[in-house]
């Protein structure tokens, strides 16, 4: 790389390292970039989740103190999201780099979808809970599991939008505010993103400058990102989800 497409990465590290904290979908950033400076597909796409492990963690730690007393729910969704992510790399490496181009895009939609009417979802839902006296089950139960570990399968074969996907189906299926759902999502980001990352360290091409310039930058961003995220509004935060998300299909669509 020449000393203006480092100054492009990074900078790309950082604005993915931001809106990964905030919403997700900042693989749309970075990826491009890294395409741009003349890097295999493949070889972008695990430089890019070996880069933006310090970027998911650095978010999940500007969120901590919305993480408080969400341990036991954190832990059980996070060995869903490793075994997903896992699974997810090996799949990276096994199939044809054009396997997902088809159904990322209908994911991605449903995701929004899930957002933007889960008001509606979770009051039907604790209108159900009330009527037949069941109680909310804290961790979401088998099916939330279940879901994060699909949408992790995808998170660590391409990463973007991810957390769009993780935040609809958390939003409903739990009953708590968005900002906390929020914190957890950058927990399970980091987990399959790193556990990706580590099956790659063995079995995968990447490119080192790229790796530093987005590692950097991202954890930057990361900080930027807890700091901007926390202070919006669930309304917000929302519409925000809707727009980065819809921007992320028109460019996965158009690919």
């Amino acid at each position: 790389m020449n000393i203006w497409e480092m100054l492009a990465v990074f900078a790309a590290g950082i604005s993915a390292g931001t809106i990964n904290t905030i919403v997700g979908s900042g693989t749309l950033i970075t990826f491009p970039v890294l395409l741009a400076t003349g890097l295999p597909p493949v070889t972008a796409t695990v430089s890019n989740a070996l880069g933006l492990i310090p970027g998911s963690v650095s978010g999940a730690i500007g969120y901590r103190k919305e993480l408080e007393g969400q341990g036991r729910r954190v832990l059980k969704l996070a060995i869903g999201s490793l075994i997903g992510g896992l699974t997810g790399a090996t799949l990276l490496l096994a199939l044809p780099s054009t396997a997902f181009e088809t159904i990322v895009p209908i994911l991605v939609a449903l995701a929004l979808v899930l957002v933007i009417l889960q008001p509606r979802i979770s009051k039907a839902v604790q209108r159900r809970r009330e009527t037949t006296g069941g109680p909310a089950r804290a961790d979401g139960g088998p099916l939330l599991f279940t879901g994060l570990m699909l949408a992790s399968v995808y998170g660590g074969y391409f990463t973007a939008a991810q957390g769009i996907i993780y935040l609809s189906l958390m939003g409903m299926l739990l009953d708590d505010t968005m900002q906390r759902l929020n914190a957890v999502k950058n927990v399970l980001a980091a987990v399959v993103n790193s556990i990706a990352a580590l099956f790659f360290l063995f079995v995968a091409d990447f490119d080192w400058t790229a790796v530093l310039l987005i590692a950097v930058g991202s954890a930057l961003g990361g900080q930027i990102g807890a700091k901007i995220g926390r202070r919006l509004s669930p309304v917000v935060l929302r519409v925000l989800i809707v727009a980065v998300g819809t921007a992320a299909i028109v460019q996965l669509l158009l690919r």
